[in-house]
């Protein structure tokens, strides 16, 4: 895998790491060239969810970002609490405060799971499959469907 192609960093199992998760991957989607409001909004759950529930004192969570040839990203989010298992809630009440990060990380994913990892951690990934192109240049056309926008980069 290009090095290019890859975002991955340890943060801090707190709100300030969780939002610093998404401000980090919209960073990196600006810097390769690629829309970034679908994948920052499911970094942001994701990054949530293993501060709210996957936190263990004096541990971090790891965030990656993989872009990969097919035009799949991938957002993998590893926390230490790998017994604590996410799955999809019931339908959240319209006036409810939470319970709705996974149903939006599944609106905006191809697919999404959770993964074993070692030492009793756990990895919830997330695909989006769009034109994610791996190799763009930030004079490039970006091609969204049946549309050609501009890259966000040429002003």
């Amino acid at each position: 895998m290009n090095e290019k192609s890859r975002l991955r960093i340890q943060l801090s199992a707190t709100r300030r790491g969780a939002r610093l998760a998404r401000l980090l991957a919209e960073r990196q989607l600006d810097e390769w060239g690629l829309p970034f409001e679908e994948v920052t909004q499911v970094v942001g759950e994701l990054a949530a969810n293993a501060v709210l529930h996957g936190r263990v004192p004096g541990r971090d969570f790891r965030l990656e970002l993989l872009r990969r040839g097919d035009g799949t990203l991938r957002v993998e989010v590893t926390d230490a609490r790998g017994e604590r298992r996410p799955r999809l809630p019931e339908e959240a009440g319209e006036l409810a405060d939470s319970g709705r990060g996974l149903s939006i990380v599944a609106a905006y994913a191809h697919q999404w799971g959770v993964i074993q990892a070692p030492a009793g951690a756990k990895t919830v990934w997330a695909e989006l499959k769009r034109p994610y192109p791996t190799d763009t240049s930030p004079a490039e056309i970006v091609r969204h469907a049946d549309q050609t926008v501009p890259s966000p980069l040429q002003c």
